[in-house]
């Protein structure tokens, strides 16, 4: 199975989307890349096969999320953490007997790239400000949509603009989440960022001007 094709089973699956997702990364090539919001590894997945592509074994994945159910998340506005396929829903629960969700499922799909890939289970409110962002090149930002967790995941995300790096948003224009965008906007404002708006509004690239 070819990497791309596993955008079926992410938001990314809408025609042109995933593409677009991997030429933005691959116009960069980071070799240190940060994905707040990893929910069931499929993008991981993706970017992990892109960067091996273009760096053999020599980059480094981080994915920070939840990975569980919890009263953490239970007022966030996430993706659905489970699948509407009641075909993967038994080959998770009665071949895999895995949480699709969970730090083990998740790690099982990213296995190719084990060596590489250091996932981080907790919350980002909590776990980047002990993060040496300086060390990332790239950000996938697409963790909790509430106003407050986007600003702190940009705010602590700051150095890797300041040395260079790339943070790439996605839902940065989405109805039901507004904070998204509200966020975006105030933390480039006030840093005097540069902002891209990209593909009919749903994603944004933030930069140094």
């Amino acid at each position: 199975m070819r990497y791309k094709k596993y955008f079926r089973k992410t938001s990314f699956k809408q025609k042109g989307v995933g593409d677009f997702f991997l030429d933005q990364i691959g116009q960069k090539k980071p070799k240190s890349f940060l994905e707040i919001g990893v929910f069931h590894g499929v993008t991981a997945r993706n970017v992990c096969e892109l960067l091996n592509q273009f760096h053999g074994n020599d980059f480094k994945y981080v994915g920070i999320d939840l990975f569980e159910e919890s009263s953490e998340n239970e007022n966030e506005i996430i993706p659905n953490t489970t699948f509407n396929n009641p075909i993967k829903n038994f080959y998770f629960k009665y071949i895999k007997r895995q949480n699709p969700y969970s730090l083990e499922a998740v790690s099982d799909l990213l296995n190719k790239f084990k060596n590489n890939v250091h996932l981080i289970k907790g919350n980002s409110n909590n776990l980047l400000k002990k993060m040496d962002m300086k060390k990332i090149d790239f950000v996938f930002l697409d963790g909790g949509h509430h106003y407050d967790t986007v600003m702190n995941d940009l705010n602590y995300s700051k150095d890797v603009i300041l040395n260079n790096g790339t943070i790439f948003c996605d839902d940065y224009d989405l109805e039901y989440a507004p904070g998204v965008k509200k966020a975006i906007d105030e933390f480039v404002e006030n840093n005097n960022f540069q902002k891209k708006i990209l593909l009919n509004n749903r994603f944004a690239l933030i930069e140094k001007k």
